[in-house]
């Protein structure tokens, strides 16, 4: 969860630093000493002659170095970066909190809550707890995390029974086979959880982004879960290893599939019946599930494939490879109408290149569901640390042009011009929206396609921020009439690094 770092800087100190030095009266005696001078921090120059009396007295300070911006980062620290003989420097700052927000802390409802550190609050919570979740969220979970710790108890004890059914040991005779068996069964399970639990902590925030993507990747994943268990049979021996690994990878792929299928299945929704298109989809999927095990059990009882494996093998592969054919088939028919960072980068490339906007139907088509964002064209760094954005020995006068270009602007985009590629560099300011991220990737579009090696940077920057102003509201217009949700932008804005301006050089 990312905090505002709230900083005070001593601006009056270097504004008063240049006010030209208020001359002598003519009345006062030049051997007459000065006026004390109010009381400072400065240090007082000792008079080496006496030539020099006339100044000795005068204080003399050093004027604080005038604060350019300040980077604030997702931990709460942060960097300030400062104008020192010609040249911009930066200064570490640590974690600082206002006295505001630790009243606040002290007096949440829930003390214990608040002790968290901000990395476990940022794993098991939501981005934006508790403001994006309802009030009930919290009591919920705590409620539902010792009732699912109760039923997995209850799916180990079981799981003996199971296994004696099966002819692992027996209730008449030892039951030590049994209770082994089951201590590895259960530990496979417990192994393949930690993928669940990585997934869900680390990665909660990607699915309402592209759940076509992470759907796609998620029976990828588990494809590669089953061919561990398909070798098994090769190597008894490292059955638990080969076990686990095996339902670890599912185990990922279904941390995956779970969350982006609700995204689907949300799209479905129309008229506030999301019960019951889960309810059907349940139908479905079960039916399916009858019809397939019907099947596989019609070819397990093939006397062929029972005694070869190579045999076994290619026919799992055969039916694999099309079960992910026809993955990628259903996920290609859905059309969002909400504009995420793939199909943002075909809207505005279309704008930019013939003032159109697709509809979504067409849009959708053209959308890839395996690519990268990364791997796109133009390629963008989101969320890039100011230093990045400024190099070489005219860093003071490229800093002047970025504040003053983007002062009106929720962010700043730059271009990497000494990369061998077309680089372009992002980075946003703190209240920076979806919005935000939409502006600048018209820019960048705008950008990639009129670039000019041999023209100044600077002003091809101004150009392409220019033209971005002039016609992004009939971007905008044209995204109303054919059909976009505006007001589901899931253009995510980097929360790691937030700059705050604080004033031109």
């Amino acid at each position: 969860m990312s905090q505002t770092v709230h900083l005070s800087f001593p601006h009056r100190a270097f504004l008063l630093s240049r006010r030209p030095r208020r001359r002598r009266s003519s009345r006062q005696d030049v051997g007459a000493p000065p006026p004390p001078p109010p009381p400072s921090s400065c240090s007082r120059v000792s008079p080496p002659r006496a030539a020099d009396h006339e100044d000795a007295a005068i204080p003399r300070c050093e004027a604080p170095s005038p604060v350019v911006l300040v980077e604030r980062y997702g931990d709460g620290t942060a960097k300030r970066y400062t104008l020192h003989d010609n040249s911009l420097s930066k200064i570490s700052l640590g974690k600082h909190i206002s006295d505001e927000n630790e009243l606040k802390g002290t007096c949440s409802d829930d003390l214990k809550l608040a002790l968290l550190p901000d990395s476990v609050k940022d794993f098991i919570f939501p981005s934006g707890f508790p403001e994006s979740v309802s009030d009930d969220y919290l009591q919920y979970m705590l409620l539902q995390f010792p009732t699912n710790v109760t039923g997995w108890i209850c799916h180990a004890l079981v799981t003996s029974s199971l296994l004696k059914a099966v002819g692992v040991g027996s209730f008449s005779g030892s039951t030590a086979a049994a209770s082994a068996a089951a201590i590895r069964w259960v530990s496979k399970d417990g192994i393949g959880a930690v993928g669940r639990l990585l997934i869900g902590g680390r990665f909660g925030n990607v699915f309402d982004d592209d759940p076509k993507q992470w759907r796609m990747y998620a029976d990828f994943i588990g494809s590669a879960g089953s061919i561990f268990d398909l070798t098994t049979q090769l190597y008894p021996a490292y059955f638990l290893p080969l076990a686990s690994l095996g339902n670890l990878a599912k185990a990922v792929a279904r941390g995956l599939k779970d969350p982006s299928f609700r995204v689907i299945q949300n799209h479905f929704v129309m008229s506030g019946n999301l019960g019951e298109v889960a309810a059907k989809e349940e139908v479905w999927e079960v039916a399916a599930q009858l019809l397939g095990l019907a099947i596989g059990i019609l070819i397990l009882d093939t006397p062929g494939l029972v005694k070869s494996y190579q045999s076994l093998a290619l026919t799992w592969t055969s039916v694999r490879l099309f079960h992910l054919w026809l993955r990628y088939q259903s996920l290609s028919v859905l059309k969002f109408d909400t504009i995420n960072i793939k199909r943002a980068r075909i809207l505005v490339k279309s704008h930019v290149s013939s003032s159109k906007v697709p509809g979504c139907d067409e849009c959708n088509a053209r959308e890839n569901i395996l690519v990268w964002q990364r791997f796109l064209k133009p390629y963008i760094r989101f969320g890039v640390p100011f230093e990045e954005m400024i190099r070489g020995e005219k860093a003071i006068s490229q800093v002047s042009e970025l504040l003053k270009l983007y002062g009106k602007e929720e962010y700043i985009l730059s271009v990497n011009s000494s990369h061998e590629d077309f680089e372009i560099f992002i980075a946003f300011k703190v209240g920076a929206t979806s919005s935000s991220v939409l502006r600048g990737l018209w820019q960048a579009n705008w950008l990639h396609e009129n670039w000019d090696n041999a023209a100044d940077v600077n002003y091809q920057l101004a150009l392409s921020l220019s033209e971005m102003k002039k016609r992004f509201e009939d971007f905008l217009q044209q995204l109303d009439e054919a059909g976009w949700d505006r007001h589901n932008i899931t253009l995510r804005v980097p929360k790691e690094i937030l700059i705050d301006q604080i004033s031109a050089i």
